[in-house]
Protein backbone atom coordinates (compact mmCIF):
# COMPACT_ATOMS: atom_id res chain seq x y z
CA UNK A 1 0.00 0.00 0.00
CA UNK A 2 3.01 2.49 1.08
CA UNK A 3 4.63 1.52 -2.57
CA UNK A 4 1.25 2.41 -4.39
CA UNK A 5 1.18 5.93 -2.97
CA UNK A 6 4.47 6.59 -3.62
CA UNK A 7 4.47 5.38 -7.43
CA UNK A 8 1.23 7.28 -7.38
CA UNK A 9 2.99 10.47 -6.06
CA UNK A 10 6.22 10.07 -8.77
CA UNK A 11 3.97 10.30 -11.65
CA UNK A 12 1.03 13.02 -10.51
CA UNK A 13 1.78 16.06 -11.70
CA UNK A 14 3.90 18.63 -9.53
CA UNK A 15 2.92 22.16 -9.33
CA UNK A 16 5.36 24.06 -6.67
CA UNK A 17 3.38 26.58 -4.53
CA UNK A 18 4.41 30.27 -4.99
CA UNK A 19 3.61 33.24 -2.49
CA UNK A 20 2.67 35.71 -4.61
CA UNK A 21 2.14 39.32 -2.87
CA UNK A 22 -1.87 40.01 -3.25
CA UNK A 23 -2.30 43.66 -4.25
CA UNK A 24 -5.09 45.66 -2.36
CA UNK A 25 -8.23 44.96 -4.29
CA UNK A 26 -9.47 48.75 -6.09
CA UNK A 27 -11.39 51.10 -4.15
CA UNK A 28 -15.17 50.63 -4.83
CA UNK A 29 -16.10 54.05 -3.47
CA UNK A 30 -15.13 57.57 -4.56
CA UNK A 31 -13.17 58.75 -2.01
CA UNK A 32 -9.94 59.32 -4.81
CA UNK A 33 -9.16 62.80 -4.99
CA UNK A 34 -10.34 62.80 -8.50
CA UNK A 35 -13.82 62.15 -7.25
CA UNK A 36 -13.57 65.60 -5.71
CA UNK A 37 -12.04 67.97 -8.71
CA UNK A 38 -15.44 69.42 -9.43
CA UNK A 39 -16.56 70.05 -6.04
CA UNK A 40 -15.46 73.97 -6.54
CA UNK A 41 -19.09 74.13 -8.65
CA UNK A 42 -20.79 73.09 -5.19
CA UNK A 43 -23.39 74.84 -3.86
CA UNK A 44 -26.45 77.27 -4.21
CA UNK A 45 -25.90 80.11 -7.06
CA UNK A 46 -27.69 83.08 -8.79
CA UNK A 47 -25.96 83.06 -12.29
CA UNK A 48 -25.61 86.25 -14.57
CA UNK A 49 -24.71 86.96 -18.17
CA UNK A 50 -23.07 89.99 -19.15
CA UNK A 51 -24.26 91.38 -15.69
CA UNK A 52 -27.84 90.12 -16.34
CA UNK A 53 -30.08 88.13 -14.33
CA UNK A 54 -29.36 84.49 -16.35
CA UNK A 55 -31.25 81.79 -13.50
CA UNK A 56 -30.13 80.11 -10.30
CA UNK A 57 -28.36 77.05 -9.80
CA UNK A 58 -28.14 74.37 -7.45
CA UNK A 59 -25.27 71.95 -7.58
CA UNK A 60 -24.94 69.00 -5.16
CA UNK A 61 -23.09 65.97 -4.56
CA UNK A 62 -25.01 62.89 -4.62
CA UNK A 63 -24.32 59.03 -4.57
CA UNK A 64 -21.94 58.97 -1.61
CA UNK A 65 -19.71 61.41 -3.22
CA UNK A 66 -19.91 59.62 -6.36
CA UNK A 67 -21.86 62.39 -8.70
CA UNK A 68 -22.53 66.42 -9.07
CA UNK A 69 -26.18 67.15 -9.90
CA UNK A 70 -27.06 70.34 -11.15
CA UNK A 71 -30.81 71.85 -10.71
CA UNK A 72 -30.86 74.40 -12.97
CA UNK A 73 -33.72 77.12 -13.37
CA UNK A 74 -33.15 80.31 -16.02
CA UNK A 75 -34.31 83.47 -15.35
CA UNK A 76 -37.66 82.63 -17.67
CA UNK A 77 -38.63 79.76 -15.81
CA UNK A 78 -37.22 76.99 -17.72
CA UNK A 79 -35.26 74.27 -16.13
CA UNK A 80 -32.72 71.75 -16.60
CA UNK A 81 -30.46 68.97 -15.17
CA UNK A 82 -27.37 67.65 -15.46
CA UNK A 83 -25.43 64.96 -14.04
CA UNK A 84 -21.94 64.59 -13.75
CA UNK A 85 -19.32 61.68 -12.53
CA UNK A 86 -15.15 61.12 -12.83
CA UNK A 87 -15.58 57.60 -14.38
CA UNK A 88 -12.38 55.69 -12.88
CA UNK A 89 -12.49 53.28 -15.93
CA UNK A 90 -11.88 55.63 -18.79
CA UNK A 91 -9.97 58.60 -16.04
CA UNK A 92 -12.74 61.14 -17.49
CA UNK A 93 -15.17 63.54 -16.13
CA UNK A 94 -18.73 63.09 -17.86
CA UNK A 95 -22.20 65.30 -18.09
CA UNK A 96 -25.23 64.59 -19.11
CA UNK A 97 -27.83 67.21 -19.37
CA UNK A 98 -31.12 67.39 -20.49
CA UNK A 99 -33.62 70.16 -19.85
CA UNK A 100 -37.55 69.76 -19.89
CA UNK A 101 -37.94 70.68 -23.40
CA UNK A 102 -35.97 66.96 -24.12
CA UNK A 103 -32.57 69.05 -25.16
CA UNK A 104 -29.76 66.85 -23.92
CA UNK A 105 -26.02 67.40 -24.45
CA UNK A 106 -23.13 64.93 -23.08
CA UNK A 107 -20.00 65.82 -22.80
CA UNK A 108 -16.71 64.35 -21.45
CA UNK A 109 -13.24 65.62 -20.82
CA UNK A 110 -11.65 66.79 -17.36
CA UNK A 111 -9.62 69.25 -15.17
CA UNK A 112 -6.72 71.49 -16.94
CA UNK A 113 -4.85 74.01 -15.25
CA UNK A 114 -7.23 74.12 -12.39
CA UNK A 115 -10.43 74.51 -15.04
CA UNK A 116 -12.90 71.81 -15.86
CA UNK A 117 -13.45 71.28 -19.73
CA UNK A 118 -15.78 69.74 -20.94
CA UNK A 119 -16.68 68.52 -24.86
CA UNK A 120 -18.98 67.19 -27.08
CA UNK A 121 -18.02 65.16 -29.82
CA UNK A 122 -18.76 66.39 -33.17
CA UNK A 123 -21.44 66.15 -34.59
CA UNK A 124 -22.75 66.82 -38.45
CA UNK A 125 -25.19 68.98 -38.69
CA UNK A 126 -26.86 71.34 -41.02
CA UNK A 127 -24.53 74.21 -39.56
CA UNK A 128 -21.05 71.92 -40.11
CA UNK A 129 -19.52 69.86 -38.07
CA UNK A 130 -20.71 71.01 -34.40
CA UNK A 131 -18.59 70.68 -31.07
CA UNK A 132 -19.87 72.09 -27.38
CA UNK A 133 -17.24 73.25 -25.09
CA UNK A 134 -18.23 74.28 -21.90
CA UNK A 135 -15.43 75.06 -19.56
CA UNK A 136 -15.75 75.54 -15.72
CA UNK A 137 -13.29 77.96 -13.65
CA UNK A 138 -12.84 79.41 -9.90
CA UNK A 139 -13.31 82.90 -10.03
CA UNK A 140 -11.68 84.11 -6.20
CA UNK A 141 -13.64 82.32 -3.34
CA UNK A 142 -17.21 82.58 -4.01
CA UNK A 143 -17.91 82.72 -7.68
CA UNK A 144 -17.71 80.26 -10.73
CA UNK A 145 -17.38 81.26 -14.27
CA UNK A 146 -19.20 79.06 -16.90
CA UNK A 147 -18.28 79.78 -20.49
CA UNK A 148 -19.86 77.57 -22.74
CA UNK A 149 -18.18 77.37 -26.18
CA UNK A 150 -19.52 76.26 -29.65
CA UNK A 151 -17.83 75.29 -33.11
CA UNK A 152 -19.32 74.58 -36.34
CA UNK A 153 -16.53 73.89 -38.03
CA UNK A 154 -14.91 70.54 -36.13
CA UNK A 155 -13.47 72.76 -33.61
CA UNK A 156 -11.51 75.15 -35.16
CA UNK A 157 -13.17 77.97 -34.06
CA UNK A 158 -15.21 79.05 -31.30
CA UNK A 159 -17.95 81.28 -30.89
CA UNK A 160 -19.50 82.11 -27.12
CA UNK A 161 -22.96 80.43 -26.52
CA UNK A 162 -23.19 81.88 -22.75
CA UNK A 163 -20.86 83.26 -20.00
CA UNK A 164 -22.10 82.90 -16.51
CA UNK A 165 -20.94 83.98 -13.63
CA UNK A 166 -22.19 82.08 -10.34
CA UNK A 167 -21.84 83.76 -7.55
CA UNK A 168 -23.50 82.83 -3.82
CA UNK A 169 -26.99 84.44 -3.19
Amino acid sequence: MMMAALVLLLFMPYEPVVAVAQAPPPKTDCSAPEFRQFDFWLGAWRVTSRGKPAGTSRIESAMKGCAIVEHWTSAGGGQGTSLNFYDRRTTTWSQAWIDESGNALHLKGGLVAGRMILQSEPQDTPKGRTVQRITWSREGDAAVRQLWETSSDGGRTWTVSFDGLYVHP
